[in-house]
């Protein structure tokens, strides 16, 4: 799978990429991940991706003239054919607070894709042409605002690639968790027996496995209720 991650600031990604399962993936070939400075696609002296915004406000804005030259390009390297404005386009994800929650059932139909380009917004937002002329897909992490897009696209390409056949050393560890059907996950024990006074339900040591998966999906509706009754 490969991913084309727009940013001004490709070093953020420098340890994220690096590390864990990630960056085995990368290593390996399961993943190719090619990180764009769009300043490089900036045309004047200054390399200005940003300008003040049209009706006056505080901060300043991303230029659609930059991020749509930068997605064109991108989107035309490695494509069966040159793209044509208006045409068919790899899925394209701008990370912003208003985009919708990003869920599990994102990540895996993200993960069926062959490529993303993933927009990473920075200042006060980004001109709402690049939303209109090449977004797919306007994805948020939360009802909270960072302080750009990278760790937000970081958050996605890891929900994404550890749902890539091979890169998960147990198949059954990407469906067996959390949201894999709508519920939290059970609580998980290991050793030693007993830690401060506190010990392992009993059904865990018992050997009866039904038991212990009747246990376990009723920690996750009790918990679930309790935590997350949205879900």
């Amino acid at each position: 799978m490969r991913f084309d991650v727009l940013t001004i600031f490709p070093d953020w990604f420098d340890g994220p990429l690096s590390t864990s399962l990630l960056g085995r993936a990368i290593a390996d070939g399961t993943v190719t991940m090619n990180l764009h400075d769009l300043r490089t696609y900036a045309t004047d002296k200054h390399k200005s991706v940003d300008d003040t915004p049209y009706g006056g406000g505080a901060g300043m804005v991303m230029r659609a003239d930059v991020l749509l030259d930068a997605c064109e390009q991108v989107w035309n390297d490695g494509q069966d054919g040159p793209y044509v404005a208006g045409g068919a386009r790899p899925r394209t994800v701008v990370l912003t607070p208003r985009g919708r929650p990003f869920t599990q059932e994102d990540a895996r139909t993200f993960a069926a894709e062959p490529r993303l380009t993933l927009i990473c917004g920075r200042y006060e937002g980004i001109d709402e042409r690049v939303h209109d002329l090449a977004a797919t897909d306007e994805i948020s992490i939360g009802d909270y605002v960072v302080f750009g897009g990278e760790v937000a696209a970081a958050v996605l390409i890891e929900a994404v690639v550890r749902l890539l056949p091979g890169v998960v050393g147990n198949a059954d560890s990407p469906t067996d968790e959390s949201f894999s059907e709508g519920l939290l996950e059970y609580p998980q024990y290991t050793r030693p027996e007993t830690v401060r006074g506190k010990s392992v339900p009993d059904v865990l040591r018992s050997g009866d496995h039904r038991a212990v998966a009747r246990w376990r999906r009723q920690q996750q509706e009790e918990l679930t209720k309790r935590r997350r009754p949205d879900l």
